[in-house]
């Protein structure tokens, strides 16, 4: 059904000091309106007029098009000292712009991009670090004390948690740990053997690839994965249960979050991540023979004795333990930015970056402070 509408017009008559405006035909969105600008033109330029009266009789059907240009002609009016009569206007129109202009817009209610001072910068951020410093600090105490919990055999949460945590932690991320570890031994391989071929030590690429996956890359690389694998999906399932109230129903129900939630997340990835760490380490110890015994004169059997001679008890154990400490790392910090979460959905994806951000600094700094723990006992 085609709607027609009676064209919409707007007559200006001057009488001495009083503009009138007769508004006709129907003043909907839809229609064609005429151009307001030679009337407010007109109330800018003539300084005489000093009252503006409406006329209505011929005004059909309207809508929010005809209040839009009626409040431009009032505020036009007003800033040029114009009493504007809005008597002859209809009821509903004289009711909704009573409504407009009921409260005053604020001065400062419009937003102004200002530069803020170097001086309120540096405030501002140290007191976000000593915000995020003591929000750690109590994340850590609660923690400690659900491991005690744990420990006494207080602790609240369903084992069955417990084992779809380590399903999702392990089996589920072994595919993408068998490739990147994979292609890590590779490239190392690669890298390696730039060098040594020029000195004819091609058989040393199985003692590097060995070290290094084992002691460095193996568990590093793994814990890198878990972090934007796993530490990103805890955040993000704790930030959706903080969202939905979830947490908030468990807390009334008398379970402390920290044991039923963080609890078993921590100790699925505390058992985990040593296995994926020996994994790792097969894996790029074997990307590294496909390069040696592919590219050069190395035999399957050289390059795995090799292996085994360069490879002690004290690598693997090394290795492990930086993994193992990397576990934790990754739940603390995928918890912690998960419970610390806001109550909309975007909140819960800056918590799920955050939480990968986190993971990967904490993971840096802890790597990086055992491996001159290590090389300061020669271990």
């Amino acid at each position: 059904m085609i709607t027609t509408h009676q064209v919409c017009e707007i007559k200006i008559v001057q009488q001495e000091a009083t503009l009138a405006l007769a508004l006709a035909g129907d003043w909907v969105l839809d229609a064609d309106t005429p151009s307001l600008e030679p009337l407010l033109k007109q109330m800018l330029k003539d300084s005489s007029i000093n009252r503006l009266v409406f006329s209505t009789d011929a005004l059909g059907r309207w809508d929010s098009l005809l209040m839009t240009d009626l409040i431009r002609i009032i505020d036009r009016g007003a800033h040029e000292g114009i009493e504007v009569d809005l008597s002859t206007l209809p009821e509903g129109i004289q009711g909704l712009l009573s409504l407009v202009y009921a409260v005053p817009e604020r001065l400062d209610a419009k937003r102004h991009d200002t530069k803020r001072p170097w001086l309120e910068l540096i405030g501002d951020g140290a007191i976000s670090a000593v915000h995020e410093v003591s929000s750690l600090l109590t994340f850590l105490g609660e923690t400690v004390l659900s491991v005690g919990a744990l420990v006494r055999g207080k602790a609240r949460f369903r084992m069955i948690d417990l084992w779809i945590n380590i399903q999702d932690c392990g089996p589920s991320a072994v595919p993408i740990i068998t490739l990147i570890s994979f292609l890590i031994g590779l490239i190392l391989a690669f890298v390696g053997a730039i060098q040594l071929a020029l000195f004819g030590a091609q058989i040393y690429i199985a003692d590097m690839v060995g070290l290094g996956m084992t002691r460095e890359m193996g568990g590093f690389m793994a814990a890198i994965i878990m972090s934007g694998r796993t530490g990103a999906a805890f955040a993000a399932q704790l930030g959706t249960m903080q969202v939905n109230s979830e947490i908030d129903a468990l807390k009334t129900m008398g379970f402390k979050p920290m044991e039923f939630l963080v609890l078993p997340r921590m100790l699925a990835l505390i058992l985990v991540m040593p296995m994926l760490c020996f994994y790792a380490d097969l894996m790029g110890i074997i990307g590294g023979s496909l390069v040696t015994v592919g590219f050069f004169d190395v035999s399957v059997l050289e390059y795995f004795d090799r292996t085994a001679d360069a490879i002690h008890l004290k690598d693997l154990i090394v290795g492990v333990t930086k993994c193992s400490v990397f576990g934790v790392l990754i739940a603390l910090s995928g918890c912690m930015r998960g419970m610390q979460c806001g109550r909309s959905a975007s909140a819960v994806g800056k918590a799920a970056t955050s939480a990968v951000v986190t993971c990967i600094v904490f993971i840096v700094i802890a790597d990086s402070t055992m491996t001159l723990i290590c090389n300061r006992l020669g271990v």
